[in-house]
C-alpha cells in the first residue's frame, strides 16, 4: 500500500513537472510570436492603401476577389458602384422610394432656397451665389458620398467665416468682383485641403478641434451671426463687417443716433415673420402632423413679405426712396456660369487665402461629419468618414469652378430631409434640379424680397447652433474641456473667429501636454481568483507577486515628453519603502515587468530611457522584461537591439512574463 501511495505521488509529481515544461515551451512559442512579426508597412505603402480604401473601399475582400471570375460587365458595375455609392441604392429602387425622394427633394428646395439666399448675403455675396451653391455641390456629393442623409449647401457658419476673415486682408478690395474672386479662391483651396485630409488620412487634424472647442465656437458664431443680421433686420445702411461684439454694438448705437440711417419698416417686417417662423417650428415640435408647416414657413414668409414690400415701394421711383430695403435684381438665366477664370493666385494674398481656407475646411469637415454620423445612427448604418471628406473636397473644387462658394453638410436641411421621408441621396439631386429651375424661371419674382426677411430666416436658425445642455455636461465632466469651450466662445465673441479657435486649440493642446508629460504608469497586481492583472490603485484588492514588480505604461506614446519622468518614477518605486521588506532595506524583487499593451508607439528618447533603466536594473541584479508590446514598438526595440540587451525577455502577456520570471505557473488565489 505504501508502494502504491509512493507511485501515485510520483505520477502526480511527474505530471506537474510535465505541465510546467509544457507551459514553459508554450511561453517560449508565444514569445517568438511577439519577437518575429512581419515587417510593419512602410509610409508609402500606407498612403497607397489609404487612397485605395478611400476611393474603392471593399468591406468584403473575398467578395471582391470572387469578381475576377465574373463577366467584364459585372466587374465594371462593381467598380463604378464603389466609385459612385449611389448606384448601390438603385439595385432595390422602386416607385415608392422614388416618390419619397421626390417629395423630400421638393420640400428641401422650398426650405433651402430662402435660407441659401440668406447665407449668401451673410457671406457678403449676391443672393444668386447661394442658389448656385445649392446646385452643383449637392449633385456631386450625391454621386460620391457614402452618406444617405447629408444635405449639402452653403452654411451660416462657413458664410460668416468667409466674410469676416476675408475682410481682414490688408490688400484693398475695390469692388464686389474682386471680393468674389477671393471667395472662389478660398473655396478652391478649402477643397484641396479636404481632399488631402481624406487621401492621406489626415482626419486627425479635425480632432485637434475638440468637441468642447467646437461647442464654444459654434455658440459664439451663432451670436455673431445674429448680430450681423441686425443690419438687414433694421435696414442699417452703414454697418461693420466685423463679428466682434463691441464692434457690432458700436455700429448699432451709431445708427440709432442717426435715425435716417435705418428703416423702421424693415424691423417690423423682419420681427413679424421671425415670430411666425419660430411659431411654426414650435407647432411642428408639439404636433408632428404640422411639421410640414415649419418646412414651408420660410418660403411663405418670402412670398408674403415680397407682396407687402411691393405694395409699400411701388409708388417710389428711385430705389433709395424705398420704404423697405429689397434685394433688387438677381442674376438668373439657368445653370451656374463658369468661374474658373475668376480664381486669383496673386502672391500678395495667396498665403492669406490658404490660411483662411485651412481653417474653413476643418470647421466645415467637423460639422459635416458630425451631422452625417448623427443621422446615419438614426437609420442603423454608418458612413465612411474618409470618403465623406474626399467627397466634400471634390465638390468644393468643382464648385469653385462653377460660381459656388464653400458648401458643407447642413444640420437644419438634413433634419428636414430626414423628417420628409428621404430614402436615398436622390432627394439631393431633386433639390438641386428644383433650385436650378427656380434660378432659371423665378428669379425675377424675387426682386422685391425684403432683406429683413432673409435676416429673419437666418436668425431663426441661430438657436440650433447654441447647445447649452452640452456646455453644462462638459462643465460637469471635465473642467479643462470647459475652459477650452469658454476660451473659444469668448475669443470669437470679443475678438475674431481665428483668435477664438486659437484659444480653444491652445487650451486643448495644453491639456494634452499636461497629460502626456505626467508619468502615466501604475503598479499592477493579480486580481484574486483570476488570471487577470489590474491597476493596484483602481483595484485595491490586487495581490502583489513576490519578487516581481509589474509596471503598466498607460500612455499611448512613450516619447521625449514623458520618458525621463517614467524612468524616474520606476526607479523611485524601486527605492521606496513600499517595495522594501524592512530588513536592512534590501529590495524584495528580482524582476521588473513593463506592461506595454497600451503603448502604440515609441521614439528614440523612449528607447534611450529604457536602455538606461535596464542598465540601472542590471547593476542591482534585477532583470527587465517586456509584456505584450505592440507591432511598431517591438519593431523599433528590435532595430535598436534593445531586445537582445534584456536577454530576449519579451512575452505575449503579463501572466506569461510572471510565470517565466518565477520559473513556474502562479496559481490564482
Amino acid at each position: 500500500m505504501c508502494r502504491s501511495s509512493s507511485n501515485s505521488e510520483m505520477v502526480v509529481s511527474n505530471k506537474s513537472t510535465l505541465e510546467e515544461v509544457l507551459d514553459i515551451e508554450k511561453n517560449k512559442m508565444h514569445a517568438q510570436w511577439v519577437l518575429n512579426p512581419p515587417e510593419p508597412p512602410s509610409m508609402l505603402h500606407q498612403i497607397v492603401d489609404n487612397v485605395k480604401d478611400t476611393l474603392l473601399p471593399h468591406p468584403n475582400p473575398n467578395a471582391f476577389s470572387s469578381l475576377r471570375n465574373q463577366p467584364f460587365s459585372k466587374r465594371a458595375f462593381a467598380f463604378f458602384q464603389d466609385l459612385f455609392p449611389i448606384l448601390a441604392s438603385f439595385q432595390d429602387y422602386n416607385t415608392h422610394k422614388l416618390k419619397c425622394d421626390f417629395m423630400a427633394g421638393l420640400t428641401l428646395a422650398i426650405f433651402a432656397i430662402p435660407q441659401c439666399m440668406g447665407n449668401a448675403t451673410l457671406a457678403q455675396l449676391s443672393p444668386e451665389y447661394g442658389l448656385y451653391t445649392s446646385i452643383v455641390p449637392p449633385f456631386i456629393y450625391a454621386l460620391l458620398a457614402s452618406s444617405r442623409e447629408i444635405v449639402i449647401g452653403p452654411g451660416s457658419v462657413d458664410s460668416l467665416l468667409i466674410s469676416s476673415m476675408i475682410q481682414t486682408l490688408k490688400v484693398p478690395i475695390h469692388d464686389s468682383i474682386a471680393y468674389t474672386q477671393l471667395v472662389f479662391t478660398v473655396t478652391f483651396f478649402a477643397g484641396i485641403f479636404q481632399v488631402a485630409f481624406g487621401f492621406f488620412r489626415l482626419g486627425f487634424l479635425v480632432e485637434y478641434l475638440s468637441q468642447a472647442t467646437i461647442v464654444g465656437f459654434l455658440a459664439a458664431a451663432a451670436v455673431g451671426i445674429g448680430l450681423q443680421q441686425l443690419k438687414g433686420l433694421f435696414g442699417i445702411v452703414n454697418f461693420t463687417n466685423k463679428t466682434a461684439l463691441f464692434s457690432v454694438l458700436k455700429a448699432v448705437w451709431t445708427s440709432f443716433k442717426n435715425k435716417s440711417e435705418w428703416h423702421p419698416y424693415n424691423f417690423i417686417i423682419g420681427i413679424s415673420f421671425l415670430c411666425f417662423i419660430l411659431f411654426t417650428r414650435f407647432l411642428g415640435k408639439r404636433n408632428k402632423k404640422l411639421i410640414w408647416l415649419s418646412h414651408v414657413a420660410p418660403l411663405l414668409s418670402v412670398i408674403v413679405s415680397s407682396v407687402i414690400a411691393y405694395k409699400l415701394n411701388v409708388g417710389e421711383h428711385h430705389v433709395k426712396d424705398y420704404r423697405v430695403e429689397v434685394l433688387g435684381p438677381i442674376k438668373g438665366g439657368g445653370f451656374n456660369p463658369s468661374s474658373l477664370y475668376l480664381l486669383t493666385f496673386d502672391a500678395r494674398v495667396v498665403g492669406h487665402l490658404i490660411r483662411i481656407a485651412f481653417i474653413i475646411s476643418i470647421i466645415s469637415l467637423t460639422g459635416s461629419i458630425a451631422v452625417g454620423r448623427s443621422f446615419a445612427s438614426l437609420r442603423g448604418h454608418s458612413i465612411n468618414p474618409n470618403r465623406e471628406v474626399v467627397s466634400l473636397g471634390i465638390m468644393n473644387i468643382v464648385g469653385s469652378f462653377t460660381s459656388c462658394y464653400v458648401a458643407s453638410g447642413s444640420l437644419s436641411r438634413t433634419a428636414v430631409n430626414y423628417n420628409a421621408g428621404s430614402e436615398t441621396m436622390v432627394s439631393n439631386i431633386v433639390m438641386a434640379l428644383t433650385v436650378l429651375m427656380s434660378l432659371k424661371f423665378l428669379t425675377g419674382l424675387l426682386y422685391f424680397t425684403p432683406k429683413a426677411i432673409l435676416a429673419a430666416i437666418i436668425l431663426s436658425a441661430v438657436p440650433g447652433l447654441i447647445d447649452l445642455n452640452k456646455a453644462c455636461e462638459i462643465w460637469k465632466v471635465d473642467k479643462m474641456d470647459f475652459l477650452a469651450c469658454a476660451g473659444a466662445f469668448l475669443g470669437v465673441l470679443f475678438a475674431s473667429a481665428e483668435i477664438g479657435l486659437a484659444i480653444g486649440i491652445a487650451i486643448s493642446f495644453l491639456k494634452i501636454i499636461i497629460t502626456s508629460i505626467q508619468p502615466a504608469i501604475a503598479l499592477v497586481g493579480r486580481l484574486p481568483g483570476t488570471d487577470a492583472f489590474g491597476d493596484a490603485q483602481q483595484y485595491p484588492m490586487a495581490v502583489n507577486i513576490p519578487g516581481v514588480l509589474i509596471v503598466s505604461l498607460k500612455s499611448a506614446w512613450f516619447c521625449f515628453a514623458n520618458a525621463n519622468l517614467v524612468q524616474e518614477r520606476i526607479e523611485r518605486w524601486m527605492t521606496s519603502e513600499k517595495v522594501k521588506d524592512g530588513k536592512g532595506g534590501e529590495n524584495t524583487f528580482t524582476h521588473v515587468i513593463l506592461d506595454a499593451s497600451s503603448l502604440t508607439n515609441i521614439d528614440t528618447a523612449g528607447i534611450a530611457s529604457l536602455m538606461e533603466l535596464n542598465k540601472n536594473l542590471t547593476s542591482r541584479g534585477i532583470k527587465l522584461a517586456i509584456a505584450n508590446p505592440r507591432w511598431n514598438v517591438i519593431h523599433k526595440l528590435r532595430l535598436a537591439n534593445f531586445v537582445s540587451k534584456i536577454g530576449g525577455r519579451v512575452f505575449l502577456s503579463v501572466g506569461e512574463a510572471v510565470d517565466a520570471c518565477l520559473g513556474s505557473k502562479v496559481v490564482p488565489v
